[in-house]
């Protein structure tokens, strides 16, 4: 586990509900965090899908789909 020291500069009305709702501790914080990171990585996500779709890069089917992850899966394991 790493241990970073963190200071905030609120405004005391955020800062009194902040710690009322008990988001001020390191395992909230490590939540809100966690959720935010998820949230952007989903964001790069649909916008890159986003830009296949305005490319006219026709979707791939399921069948498609599953041939490359088990290309990769045989990759991985030395069989290709």
């Amino acid at each position: 586990m790493t241990e970073i020291d963190l200071k905030l500069d609120l405004p005391d009305s955020v800062a009194r509900e902040a710690k009322a709702a008990g988001l001020l501790s390191p395992r909230a914080v490590a939540r809100l965090l966690r959720e935010e990171i998820r949230r952007r990585a989903f964001r790069r996500i649909a916008e890159g899908a986003e830009r296949v779709r305005e490319a006219g890069v026709p979707a791939l089917s399921m069948e498609d789909i599953q041939r490359e992850v088990d290309a990769v899966r045989n990759a991985r394991r030395g069989d290709a």
